[in-house]
C-alpha cells in the first residue's frame, strides 16, 4: 500500500476513534454521553454530532436514541480502549524526549491516527525503557 493511500485510510477511521474515545471519557466523567457535552468538546455543532453519530450506530460502534444518552457497543467500547492506549503510548513518547505537556498532548491528538504499528510498538518499547 502506498502511503497516500494509508493516510487516506487513517482519515477514513479517525471520526470514529475520536467519537469512540470522548464517548468513553463522558460517561467516565458524568456517566452519559450527550451530543450537546460531545458538540462543545469537538467545537462543532450538535447536527454533524448527531449525523456522524447515527453513521456511526450504523457501523456498529454506538447506539443511540433521540433525546437519549448515547452509548458504545463492544464494537464501539473496544476502538476506544485501542484509541485511547495508542494517545498515552504517543503522549508518554512526545513528553519522554521533552516535549512540553500542552505540544505533546496536541501533538498526540494528530499522530496518534497516522502512526504505524511497528512505530507504535518501538515508542512503547522506548516508553518502557525510560520509567
Amino acid at each position: 500500500m502506498n502511503r497516500f493511500q494509508r493516510t487516506r485510510d487513517d482519515h477514513s477511521t479517525e471520526t470514529a476513534e475520536d467519537y469512540c474515545e470522548l464517548i468513553q471519557s463522558l460517561i467516565e466523567e458524568r456517566g452519559e454521553a450527550r451530543a450537546v457535552e460531545m458538540a462543545e468538546r469537538l467545537g462543532i455543532s450538535t447536527v454533524t454530532v448527531s449525523q456522524t453519530v447515527q453513521r456511526l450506530a450504523r457501523e456498529g460502534y454506538v447506539k443511540s436514541e433521540p433525546y437519549r444518552s448515547i452509548f458504545l457497543t463492544e464494537k464501539g467500547q473496544e476502538l476506544a480502549e485501542f484509541s485511547k492506549e495508542r494517545h498515552t503510548i504517543v503522549l508518554n513518547f512526545l513528553k519522554s524526549i521533552g516535549v512540553s505537556d500542552a505540544t505533546a498532548e496536541h501533538d498526540a491528538e494528530g499522530m496518534e491516527h497516522h502512526v504505524s504499528a511497528e512505530t507504535l510498538q518501538k515508542m512503547k518499547v522506548f516508553n518502557s525503557s525510560t520509567k
